[in-house]
């Protein structure tokens, strides 16, 4: 799963170099974290939040092929979600 998100955010963003995914493991349900540069937060989001949507329907797709259930979080540098 780490290296589906991955995959789509490098390609999002100016600086993938930047981009920090960690996941978070439970019996039944994956967090994924995710950490870009702060300029790259609004590419992520997208207008009204339609591009971190998509990100998040696919990768719901993914996880319940696999029987799982994934929750994406976008994290601030300060440590907040959104």
């Amino acid at each position: 799963m780490k290296e589906f998100v991955a995959y789509i955010v490098k390609n999002l963003v100016d600086h993938p170099d930047k981009v920090k995914i960690t996941e978070i493991g439970g019996t039944q349900t994956l967090i994924i974290e995710l950490k870009v540069e702060k300029s790259d937060i609004g590419k992520i989001i997208g207008k009204k939040g339609k591009t971190i949507n998509a990100i998040r329907t696919l990768l719901m797709s993914v996880a319940s092929r696999n029987g799982i259930r994934v929750n994406l979080e976008i994290l601030e540098e300060n440590g907040k979600t959104e």
